[in-house]
């Protein structure tokens, strides 16, 4: 099947989809089907792993441009023979992670506090919306009328917003010196440690605190690193030790990920000071991001409680000026808590006329987001 025909079958059950209201599941590699809120059952799947591949990668312009269903592990293998990466350091979560998943969920990994967001990096897409028309976005600039960034706008939109057919995305070169030092230190200590590096021209690309240990990890021009190393002590990972630590961050597979009754992700200001919440706490990002683990939930547990601990979670980050998110659930359940903070009314009218402008019949993974 050629690439127009592949458009064509799908535009053909966007329209059918649309005039029976059916929802649609667009889904590429399911790597990421536990996040958001669950999908229904008896939506009809859109698989996109059959619209996959490169079209367009020019190394010397740091751009590079694939199709949705473009497997990430082949749009980093191709990264990789010119020394170059996506520097937001996406999760696979999975093997069968695509490209579309990646820019879906919107999720960054431990370098996004020193290089940036997914959407920061998004710099056109094509979309096919609830009427089955194909919209580029990006280089020649097609806003919708409200006036948005289309092409990242679609970062973290759960696929709600359409089919994502391709994206164009930034690269940047691999540091030339990397290090990993590790110290042992209280979570006040670190995060006063991380605050104090922040203000400061350092080459430090990413941080972790857990159980009263501090990981730094440095990257850039080998005096920097050097610099950085002789100034702040501590002991060095060898190198086999920071990649299989930073990529088990990035992957949870790292042991403190596991057996969680409920993991949350808190977004707050870096300079928020500690937490006091009930579970363990993991830091990352300078102490923008910090996870939430609890522990083992009784069965027995009502919803009534669940929407109560929940409710404390969310009152205290947003009085350190945040928002949480419930990431991942156990096998108990997610007994009604909502996956995502409540939207203020003023933006959820902005969700809502998006959503009206690119998804009039409401048939790409409705509830998934909002």
């Amino acid at each position: 099947m050629t690439h127009e025909q592949h458009i064509d079958s799908l535009r053909q059950q966007v329209l059918a989809a649309a005039a029976a209201r059916r929802p649609l599941r667009i889904r590429g590699g399911g790597t990421k089907d536990w996040y958001g809120a669950a999908a229904a059952a008896a939506d009809t799947l859109l698989d996109m792993r059959s619209l996959s591949g490169i079209i367009d990668y020019e190394p010397t312009e740091l751009v590079i441009t694939a199709r949705s269903g473009t497997p990430l592990v082949e749009i980093e293998a191709a990264l990789r023979e010119h020394n170059q990466m996506l520097a937001f350091e996406p999760p696979h979560f999975g093997a069968g992670a695509t490209l579309g998943g990646v820019v879906a969920a919107g999720l960054s990994g431990p370098r996004r506090a020193s290089s940036g967001a997914v959407r920061d990096f998004v710099l056109g897409a094509v979309l096919m919306d609830g009427r089955g028309e194909v919209l580029n976005f990006g280089g020649q600039v097609m806003k919708n009328v409200a006036g948005y960034d289309v092409s990242r706008l679609l970062a973290g939109s759960m696929g709600t917003l359409g089919v994502m057919l391709q994206h164009s995305i930034k690269v940047l070169p691999r540091p030339v010196a990397t290090a990993t030092l590790r110290f042992a230190m209280s979570e006040i200590d670190a995060l006063a440690r991380l605050n104090t590096w922040a203000g400061q021209p350092l080459p430090v690309s990413a941080s972790c605190w857990h159980d009263g240990v501090l990981t730094v990890r440095l990257e850039g021009a080998a005096a920097a690193v050097d610099a950085a190393i002789a100034s702040f002590g501590g002991e060095r990972l060898s190198a086999d030790g920071a990649d299989a630590f930073w990529t088990a961050l990035r992957e949870h597979s790292d042991p403190y990920f596991k057996d969680a009754s409920q993991l949350w992700r808190l977004s707050v200001p870096p300079a928020a000071g500690a937490l006091v919440l009930d579970g363990e706490q993991l830091i990352e990002w300078g102490g923008a991001q910090r996870w939430l683990k609890l522990p083992a939930i009784d069965s027995a547990d009502t919803t009534d409680n669940a929407l109560a601990r929940a409710a404390r979670i969310r009152a205290s980050v947003r009085a350190a000026g945040g928002h949480a998110t419930l990431f991942r659930q156990g096998a108990a359940g997610r007994a009604g808590v909502p996956v995502f903070e409540p939207l203020a009314p003023a933006i959820a009218r902005v969700h809502e006329r998006l959503q009206q402008a690119f998804d009039p019949a409401h048939i790409f993974n409705p509830g998934r987001l909002f």
